[in-house]
C-alpha cells in the first residue's frame, strides 16, 4: 500500500519553493481560527460549542493526553497498511466522517461539499437525519462511494420507519442510531445567541421530503413552512425509548444497526443483548451532558465487556493522527471525525473538508511508521503508557 503520509508531506514541502499566501492550513488550530473568522457567532458556536460549561469537551481532549505512545525501533515499517474491515466492507483508512446536521449554516454547499470530499477520498460519509440536503440527493451524488445513514429516532414511529426504508432504498449500507439526543441539551452559547437553526428551516431536509412527515401536515412545507417547523419540534427526539424498542428498528431495516453514544459498560452489554451490530463510544463531542466522562476514558472498559463480539468505533476529541492511534490501540476499530471537518468546510467548502481529512490520514500514516507499527489493525495496548 502506498505510504500516503510521505507523499502528502513531500507535496507540502514542495510548496515552500513557490509560497502561496492563500494556501490552506495544515495546523488544526489554524483551521479553527479560519472558521471563527468566517462564521458569525450563531453558526460558529453551534459547531464549536458544547453543553453547559463545556467540561465534557475539555475531558475529551484531556483523555488523550493521559495516554502516551511508546515507539518501537528497527521494525521495518517501509510498507504500512491503514485499511480496516467493517461490516463486510474494506475501507482504505480507519476514519469516517461523523454525522453532523445543518451543515448549510457552515457553508452554502453544506452536506453536498462534505459528501463529495469523502467520496473523493474513499472515507465513509455518515449522513445526518438533520441534514439540510435530503438523503436521496446525497446518495445520488456519492454514487457507489461508502455512505452510512444516521438516525435521530423520532417520536413518530411512522417517520422513523420511513427514514430507515428510504436510507436502505437509496443505497446506504449501515444505520447509525444516535441514542444520546432524546432531547436538546443545555447549550449556553446557543441560548446566549438565541440560535437554533432548525427554527429557520435549516437541517429539516429529510423531514420536509418524507412521506410520513408530510402526511401529518395540513399543508405542504413550501406553503406553510412555520407550521411544518412547529410539527418538527413535536416529533424530533424521543425520551420515552427503552432497550426493548431496538426491536422496532430491526423490524424495519436489514442494514447493520450501530448504536452511537454508548459510554457505560452495562449499556454495551445491553446493546449486544438486544442485537446491535456495532457500538460507537461517544459523548456527542461534549454537546449533550456537561461533566460526562471523556469518550477515550470510557473506551477500554467497553472493549473489556464487548470482547470483540461486535465492532467498536469511537469519536469525540479526535484531532490528529496520534489520537487515532491511541483510540485504536485501546480497542476501537475506527474513529469518527467531526469538528475538524466542519472547520475545513467553513474555511474552504469541499476542498477544506478534503484537506482536513487528507492531512489527518497523512499524519496517521507517518505517526504509525514512526511508532514502529505497520498495520492499524494490529495496534494494541503494548504501544501505550498511561500517565497518572
Amino acid at each position: 500500500m502506498e505510504n500516503i503520509g510521505n507523499i502528502i508531506q513531500f507535496q507540502l514541502y514542495s510548496t515552500m519553493m513557490h509560497p502561496d499566501p492563500g494556501r490552506l492550513p495544515v495546523v488544526y488550530e489554524e483551521w479553527e481560527d479560519m472558521a471563527r473568522k468566517t462564521l458569525e457567532d450563531g453558526p460558529y458556536y453551534y459547531i464549536a460549542g458544547g453543553a453547559g460549561g463545556e467540561q465534557t469537551m475539555k475531558a475529551n481532549l484531556r483523555a488523550f493526553e493521559k495516554w502516551q505512545i511508546v515507539p518501537r525501533m528497527l521494525r521495518d515499517v517501509e510498507i504500512r497498511d491503514l485499511s480496516v474491515n467493517l461490516f463486510g466492507n474494506k475501507f482504505p483508512y480507519p476514519i469516517l466522517h461523523a454525522p453532523i446536521g445543518v451543515q448549510s449554516i457552515i457553508h452554502p454547499d453544506g452536506e453536498t461539499a462534505s459528501a463529495k470530499a469523502c467520496a473523493a477520498l474513499g472515507v465513509p460519509y455518515i449522513a445526518s437525519s438533520a441534514s439540510t440536503v435530503p438523503m436521496e440527493k446525497l446518495a445520488e451524488l456519492m454514487g457507489d462511494a461508502p455512505k452510512w445513514f444516521q438516525l435521530y429516532w423520532s417520536r413518530d414511529p411512522d417517520i422513523t420507519a420511513s427514514f430507515l426504508r428510504r436510507a436502505e432504498d437509496c443505497g446506504y449500507s449501515a444505520i447509525v442510531v444516535t441514542l444520546d439526543t432524546p432531547m436538546m441539551a443545555w447549550r449556553e452559547f446557543d441560548l446566549k445567541n438565541v440560535y437554533l437553526p432548525f427554527l429557520a428551516g435549516e437541517g429539516v431536509g429529510n423531514y420536509f421530503t418524507d412521506p410520513a412527515f408530510l402526511s401529518k401536515l395540513e399543508r405542504n412545507p413550501k406553503e406553510a413552512p412555520e407550521a411544518a417547523i412547529m410539527h418538527w419540534t413535536k416529533v424530533f427526539g424521543n425520551a420515552g425509548l427503552t432497550w426493548n424498542d431496538i426491536a422496532f428498528l430491526r423490524k424495519h431495516t436489514s442494514l447493520p444497526l450501530i448504536l452511537k453514544g454508548i459510554l457505560h459498560p452495562e449499556d454495551a452489554k445491553l446493546a449486544i443483548k438486544h442485537g446491535a451490530d456495532g457500538i460507537i463510544v461517544s459523548n456527542h463531542g461534549g454537546r449533550q451532558v456537561d461533566g460526562a466522562i471523556g469518550a477515550l476514558h470510557a473506551l477500554p472498559k467497553i472493549c473489556d465487556v464487548v470482547q470483540d463480539k461486535i465492532p467498536i468505533l469511537m469519536d469525540s476529541g479526535i484531532r490528529r493522527g496520534s489520537d487515532i492511534i491511541k483510540a485504536m490501540a485501546l480497542g476501537a476499530k475506527a474513529v469518527l471525525v467531526g469538528r475538524p471537518a466542519m472547520y475545513g468546510l467553513a474555511a474552504a467548502g469541499e476542498q477544506g473538508v478534503k484537506e482536513v481529512l487528507r492531512n489527518m490520514v497523512a499524519d496517521l500514516d507517518i505517526t504509525l511508521g514512526l511508532a514502529g507499527q505497520r498495520d492499524v489493525k494490529q495496534l494494541d495496548l503494548s504501544i501505550l503508557y498511561k500517565t497518572s
